[in-house]
């Protein structure tokens, strides 16, 4: 994901940018927003700053927790008149995973989703691709359940949306 550029002269912009983008997923607590793409974008618009946020998908059941926690952390930082704007174009995507997200998720046991010319899913937690999906299913509608065959041992997958 490419950071979306923040005037680094306005010291309110980038102290909302460093607000929001701590804030971790309430779901995959070990991601911070900006790990995870959702922060799209600071900017001021009639004088008030507004943060903008597109969920990992339209029906996602953590959508409303995490405007409270970015408008809390708004807050925490002084900047009590910022407000947060849901952006649904363009849609959000696994792409939108930093690199360093990537790693966060390994490093948590959950096998991030596949790059561009990848068709095995690597366990997590040996790194070997003799890996099998147990369900489309996993401990959030994001994720589905594999395992390994060779350590034998359960993870979850980072669907690719």
């Amino acid at each position: 994901m490419k950071r979306p550029a923040i005037p680094s002269d306005d010291p309110q912009m980038l102290a909302a940018w460093a607000a929001a983008s701590a804030v971790p997923d309430p779901e995959i607590p070990v991601l911070t927003l900006e790990d995870l793409g959702v922060l799209r974008g600071v900017e001021r618009r009639g004088g008030r700053i507004v943060v903008k946020l597109t969920p990992t998908y339209t029906g996602c059941p953590a959508t409303h927790v995490i405007k409270r926690d970015v408008e809390t952390a708004l807050e925490d930082a002084g900047l009590s008149d910022a407000c947060v704007e849901t952006v649904l174009s363009p849609p959000w995507s696994t792409d939108e995973i930093t690199a360093q997200g990537r790693r966060k998720l390994r490093a948590f046991g959950i096998a991030p989703p596949l790059e561009a010319g990848r068709e095995a899913v690597p366990c997590p937690r040996c790194g070997s691709v003799r890996t099998a999906r147990i369900s489309e299913f996993g401990s959030t509608a994001c994720k589905a359940l594999w395992r390994c065959t060779d350590c034998r041992e359960p993870f979850d997958y980072f669907k690719c949306l």
